[in-house]
């Protein structure tokens, strides 16, 4: 069976078609828009509560970075995803365990863990 390579070629133009996928993303674009909102405001609100906690702590500003790198790993795992029993607890330890091999303090990646995300130790 032989291959029609033009066929192929005008199934590829006819789907990319740009006037085509414009009218797509013009009509979701409201949608997408107010979505990306709601996450860039819930993404900021979880790192000014990292900030505070660390400024409570005590912690460096120098080692804000790391800090906060850890929140928006944990903050991934818990949004947008529905993870049951006690498997969350689980996850957020492996990290705090991959950020405490990385030189942070692990009391500060807990208490991140249970303050800001409400997620508790591993049973």
């Amino acid at each position: 069976m032989a291959v029609d390579t033009q066929q192929r070629v005008r199934h590829w133009d006819k789907k990319y078609d740009t006037a085509r996928v414009k009218g797509t993303l013009d009509a979701m674009r409201g949608r997408m828009l107010a979505h990306y909102e709601a996450a860039v405001t819930n993404l900021c609100r979880m790192e000014t509560e990292v900030k505070q906690t660390l400024d409570g702590i005590g912690v460096q500003t120098i080692l804000y970075v790391p800090y906060l790198n850890y929140g928006r790993q944990l903050y991934k795992l818990s949004h947008g995803r529905s993870i049951s029993g006690g498997s969350p607890a689980i996850a957020a330890q492996v990290l705090l365990n991959k950020w405490a091999s990385r030189g942070l303090d692990p009391a500060v990646l807990a208490k991140i863990r249970e303050d800001v995300f409400s997620i508790p130790p591993p049973a």
